[in-house]
């Protein structure tokens, strides 16, 4: 892969954005990058509940991210065959061991791989999100969880070092103490984020443009101008 990411001083050579379909080894995994103009980090999407990288939250996450300069990959955690299964969705170990994956496709390219990266998770999707900032260190710059199950990680909360931004609906029962007893557990720099009146999918009118907002000012507080540390090859 080769990607042209550096802005050129004359405004006619800057490269366009970039949107491109991978497949991330070992089982092909289908995936889809878009790297915007002068983008400054790269954010890679673990999905949970079973849905795709299609499912419609997240991608209205990604795109205002995109918007705001940030790099997005989102990918099919698990093979369809493997979906068919519902326990897998639970498997942590599983999920993370595809992010991880992922992250190594990125850091195959010499330019993706100078990107600072976040990662951004969604229900159990969480979870696999933090097991894979403790696994690769410093190559994770920053996590942002939404309606998440971080407690579904409580093994590794003490060991995760990148800034952690928990998002929860304000009306997510049982969702919210998940999150308040793993927050507890993380170190800091850390937030925890109610949005008022949210159900669990944020369906609400302005609940997932606030999540849009508190994730877009987490990555860029903890991404922007910070130089990435990648894989070790």
């Amino acid at each position: 892969m080769e990607f042209a990411l550096q802005d050129d001083s004359d405004e006619e050579k800057r490269p366009l954005p970039i949107v491109r379909d991978l497949q991330i080894p070992p089982v092909g995994l289908s995936g889809t990058l878009h790297v915007p103009r002068r983008a400054y980090a790269l954010v890679v999407f673990a999905h949970g509940s079973g849905s795709s990288r299609f499912s419609p939250r997240n991608l209205a996450v990604a795109e205002a991210l995109n918007r705001k300069g940030i790099a997005t990959l989102l990918f099919d955690l698990l093979t369809v065959k493997e979906e068919l299964d519902r326990a897998n969705i639970f498997n942590i170990e599983l999920m993370a061991q595809r992010l991880v994956d992922a992250v190594k496709v990125i850091d195959q390219d010499p330019e993706l791989a100078e990107l600072p990266l976040g990662l951004f998770g969604a229900s159990t999707g969480a979870a696999a999100a933090l097991v894979t900032a403790e696994r690769l260190g410093e190559r994770v710059g920053a996590i942002v969880s939404r309606g998440g199950r971080p407690d579904l990680a409580s093994e590794v909360l003490g060991h995760v070092r990148a800034p952690t931004l928990l998002v929860v609906g304000g009306i997510d029962f049982g969702v919210i103490e998940f999150n308040e007893q793993a927050f507890a557990m993380l170190p800091e720099p850390k937030a925890l984020e109610i949005v008022p009146g949210a159900s669990h999918l944020f369906p609400e009118p302005g609940a997932l443009e606030t999540v849009m907002d508190h994730a877009a000012r987490w990555f860029a507080r903890y991404l922007r101008d910070k130089p990435a540390k990648p894989l070790k090859r």
